[in-house]
């Protein structure tokens, strides 16, 4: 993806571990790399080419900050993709402010005439409540 080589990548990560605390990368663990490895097809770690180390996770910044350590031209174009998606999501975040702005003057407006259409909406803006005690990465749910 950074257009370099996956030990260059890894030497720079070694080198830099400052920049990248857990909340930024981290290793899968065995079960996660086993249910990974059984959604797409790689080869086992036995065979020609297969993977020997449990492989790393990037969140955003994580990914942002692996492209600024990088040296390729490549990783210069992700960086600035990067942060043009977080102003994008940014502008996305204020048109919704602005929009939840604009249902409440109206529900003013109409006194409860529209109420279900107007909570519809409200629950639609809604952003979901985090889940302060969720572990970051990816979580497999035993049936």
């Amino acid at each position: 993806m950074y257009g370099v080589p996956h030990k260059a990548l890894m030497q720079a990560i070694q080198r830099n571990r400052l920049r990248f605390p857990a909340d930024f990368v981290f290793q899968l663990t065995r079960e996660e790399f086993t249910n990974l490895k059984s959604q797409f097809v790689t080869s086992s770690s036995g065979d020609y080419g297969g993977i020997r180390k449990l492989p790393y996770a990037f969140t955003e910044h994580g990914a942002l900050m692996a492209a600024n350590v990088l040296k390729s031209k490549r990783a210069a174009q992700i960086s600035v993709e990067v942060v043009r998606a977080f102003v994008q999501l940014r502008r996305f975040a204020l048109t919704n402010r602005d929009l939840a702005r604009k249902i409440a003057d109206l529900e003013s407006r109409y006194d409860g005439q529209f109420e279900q259409v107007f909570n519809a909406l409200r629950a639609l803006l809604a952003s979901p409540e985090p889940s302060h005690n969720r572990k970051m990465g990816f979580q497999h749910r035993r049936e």
